[in-house]
Parts: C-alpha cells; sequence; structure tokens
C-alpha cells in the first residue's frame, strides 16, 4: 500500500475540503459555489495586478464578488473562485518549518474563504493569529 503525496495538489483540495467541513453549517452552506484551484503559481498578469514580481510571494488568491457586495440587482455572473498556488505554500511551508503542511494549506485557504465573506485582509489575520 502506497501513502498518498501530501504535497499534491490533490491533498491540498482534501485539506480543503476538510477545512471547509469543519465550518458551522451556515458558513459551508454560503461557501457551497466557491471553486477550488490548485495551481503551482499565480499567472504572471495576476502577480503584475498585485506589483509583485516574486512567483513565490503569494500563496492564495479569491476571486469574485463578496457576499457583502452581491445583490439581487448586481447578481454574480461567475462562480467565485479560490486559488491556491503550491509551490508558494511548499517553499513557505520548508523555510518556516514550524507548521504542518495540511495547516498551512488549511490557514491560506479558510484566509481566501474569508475573502468570500467579505473580511478584510486585518479582519481575517486578527481572527486567525488569535486561534
Amino acid at each position: 500500500m502506497t501513502t498518498a503525496d501530501p504535497t499534491s495538489p490533490a491533498a491540498f483540495l482534501s485539506v480543503c475540503e476538510a477545512s471547509l467541513a469543519s465550518l458551522p453549517a451556515p458558513m459551508q452552506s454560503a461557501a457551497e459555489r466557491v471553486l477550488i484551484r490548485v495551481e503551482d503559481f499565480a499567472a504572471p498578469e495576476i502577480l503584475a495586478d498585485f506589483g509583485m514580481t516574486d512567483p513565490f510571494a503569494l500563496t492564495g488568491l479569491y476571486m469574485g464578488v463578496s457576499m457583502l457586495h452581491e445583490s439581487v440587482t448586481f447578481p454574480r455572473v461567475e462562480s467565485p473562485m479560490i486559488f491556491l498556488y503550491r509551490k508558494p505554500i511548499l517553499a513557505e511551508w520548508r523555510e518556516r518549518g514550524d507548521v504542518a503542511l495540511d495547516d498551512l494549506v488549511a490557514h491560506v485557504f479558510i484566509h481566501e474563504l474569508a475573502h468570500h465573506f467579505g473580511w478584510s485582509d486585518e479582519e481575517i489575520d486578527a481572527v486567525l493569529d488569535a486561534g
């Protein structure tokens, strides 16, 4: 019997699914339209949009309209998406050495999911740092 590779895109998706399943039911329901993608790196144009040149600088991204800004008059056309950038997450994990890979992947995923709920980076950091 072989052990699945914990660094694979499939393993990252499994961590996201488990993290989502651990949230309260109302949050799970609100996040059901969010698509999750695992890619090795952010596209160069995404990095450029953030003024970044280092492909290892971005570990995750939420793309979409937050629930706070969606309305009946301005409904979402496309499903919101969370991107996890695998190689930057792996690089951070190896560099830090003080966190389990699953915990880091879950942290990045929950951070990006919080944007879906309309939280700012400051609000997300305060909650995640307190936990």
